[in-house]
């Protein structure tokens, strides 16, 4: 979706209300007396906002503009729209809990997005290798991919990979990542 000018956080406010315990966003009634805001109201007034999924963010028209409901959350809560891009903490994009919001730059995304479907260990850069029978273990930093090594067992694999996130990125509740 493009950014196509967007309204203001004020804008955003006078037209949504965000609950930042649930994360969701309700329209609010329109002033005026005109058939268009009559209509609004009796249609939307009250009602959650930016409901439909595209995969798996609530998204929306606000203004004649495409907007995501994670960015409009935190641009509501904070006064500003974000700048970089929106990671969802628990990998669940459509819970827009402000708790569960953070700002990062492209590769904190990437961290933290889940294992892939024909991931075999559930965690990324662990799976495992038949030719060897063994879990390997690797890690990506800085665009090269470093071994980590060959282990007979998966929880060793996994140890493995977290202690290099820990020292390499720094982290220590990386979700799946």
């Amino acid at each position: 979706m493009a950014d196509k000018h967007l309204p203001t956080p004020e804008d955003l406010r006078g037209l949504l209300r965000y609950e930042p315990e649930t994360g969701k966003l309700f329209w609010l009634e329109r002033k005026g007396d005109g058939q268009s805001v009559k209509r609004f109201n009796s249609m939307y007034a009250g009602r959650e906002a930016l409901t439909y999924l595209s995969k798996g963010y609530r998204i929306g028209s606000v203004m004649d503009a495409d907007a995501k409901a994670h960015r409009v959350a935190w641009a509501i809560y904070y006064g500003e729209w974000p700048q970089g891009q929106i990671d969802h903490i628990n990998g669940d994009r459509a819970d827009n809990r402000i708790a569960n919001l953070r700002v990062v730059d492209f590769v904190g995304n990437a961290r933290n997005r889940k294992a892939g479907k024909n991931n075999s260990s559930g965690v990324i850069g662990v799976g495992w290798s038949s030719r060897h029978r063994k879990w390997r273990a690797s890690i990506r930093h800085h665009g090269e991919l470093i071994y980590l090594g060959a282990f007979a067992s998966k929880d060793d694999a996994i140890a493995a990979r977290r202690d290099a996130e820990a020292r390499l990125w720094g982290a220590k509740e990386l979700v799946n990542g």
